[in-house]
């Protein structure tokens, strides 16, 4: 039988299946449904730095709200309560967490100031989690930041973090950057010990009968992974860093497809939302079979097979696919002729 272990940040996974964050994962039924159905590592739902925030501002609330009338009451409520959703509860929860399940377990964190992110990565790294997953989100709505000193403060970000905690720490990234490749050599110099490609963003749409924004909660799709997988193609074998694509990866075929461009692993969100737990023993039955049917014993046979580095085939990976493809309408017309 094919051998799917593999290795992510260091750490031996019975697959490079891993649950990606989501609300999903917080509740502990479905984090011990994720494992029996053959899951081979989770990410915990993130903690957002605006939630730190949040508390910090009812925590001063609490304490000022009498201070110019009564100022001798403050001192007789010297502990405050946390408000729902607080840093407090989520590290209590994620403790829970990681005690309910045997697999490894990743916290996720999504923060803006180094001294956030290094706090609560001590924090998380103290309730026994096996890594740390970094989410670097710098949405391009500020027209005088400068795209280096939003790269060169992720980096810094890495090393403090990597210089506080002992566990392997992970970056998820958007597509957004300049020069993505560079930036991830980058990280990979800066220590970071897997690279996550890439997070799925949110985008407002607008409700033209209500004239009002709206923020649509949508599922990716399958095709959504040929972004990931292009960079997985390019990035393999040309960092020290692991590789795990994310978004729009629904089957056992997705996963052998990312793994033949090079990636380590692989997240899934979408396809358990639609299809339940019980997909992911589907996907590795997938996989197992593809490699059974293809003669391979283990993923390392044919990992990177088809990467840029590898392939025979370069053309994907670089800008002569587009210009055959744009030569080539002809097809996409014959194709959908039934639209024209």
């Amino acid at each position: 039988m094919a051998d799917l272990r593999t290795h992510y940040m260091g750490i031996e996974l019975k697959s490079p299946i891993i649950a990606g964050a989501s609300d999903l994962v917080t509740d502990i039924h479905t984090l011990k449904k994720l494992e029996e159905a053959g899951v081979a590592a989770i990410v915990y739902k993130s903690l957002f730095e605006e939630q730190v925030s949040m508390e910090n501002l009812e925590l001063y609330e609490l304490k000022t709200e009498y201070e110019e009338r009564h100022a001798e009451q403050i001192t007789l409520f010297p502990n405050s309560h946390s408000v729902p959703d607080s840093p407090d509860d989520y590290l209590f929860n994620l403790k829970k967490a990681r005690e309910a399940v045997s697999i490894p377990l990743f916290a996720s964190l999504n923060a803006l100031r180094d001294e956030v992110w290094v706090e609560y990565a001590v924090k998380a790294a103290a309730t026994g989690v096996s890594g740390l997953e970094l989410n670097f989100y710098s949405l391009p709505d500020e027209y005088g930041k400068d795209s280096s000193a939003i790269e060169k403060g992720h980096i810094e970000t890495v090393r403090k973090v990597k210089a506080a905690v002992k566990i392997p720490v992970a970056v998820k990234l958007s597509p957004y950057y300049t020069n993505p490749l560079r930036f991830i050599a980058d990280l990979d110099k800066a220590g970071a010990d897997a690279v996550v490609i890439f997070n799925r963003l949110w985008q407002p749409d607008i409700d033209i009968f209500t004239e009002e924004p709206s923020m649509p909660y949508s599922l990716s799709r399958s095709e959504d992974n040929r972004l990931p997988l292009r960079f997985a193609g390019m990035l393999h074998d040309n960092i020290r860093a692991s590789v795990c694509t994310s978004t729009g990866i629904y089957s056992g075929n997705d996963v052998i497809k990312m793994l033949l461009a090079g990636a380590d692993a692989i997240q899934a969100v979408s396809t358990i939302y639609r299809n339940g737990t019980e997909v992911i023993k589907s996907m590795t039955g997938e996989v197992e079979k593809w490699m059974d049917g293809h003669g391979y014993k283990t993923i390392s046979d044919f990992r990177g097979k088809l990467s840029m580095k590898k392939a025979d085939n370069k053309v994907p990976y670089h800008r002569a696919q587009y210009i055959n493809l744009m030569m080539n309408t002809g097809d996409i017309i014959r194709k959908y002729k039934t639209l024209v």
